[in-house]
């Protein structure tokens, strides 16, 4: 869910909306500034993404 997304048919790719890249760049934050992404997935109510990032001291 993290890794970049590439469309291969770009008629899909308008119809379907989006670039693939939005956890991709969260990660890549999350990543220089030492945090963490979880996700948690539950068949039939959906997802949650938490975020964790280090309170300044």
């Amino acid at each position: 869910l993290t890794e970049r997304f590439y469309r291969v048919d770009n008629a899909r790719s308008r119809e379907l909306g989006g670039t693939g890249l939005g956890l991709a760049i969260v990660k890549h934050i999350l990543n220089r500034h030492r945090g963490r992404l979880d996700i948690a997935s539950t068949l039939g109510q959906g997802s949650t993404f938490t975020v964790w990032l280090r309170a300044a001291a």
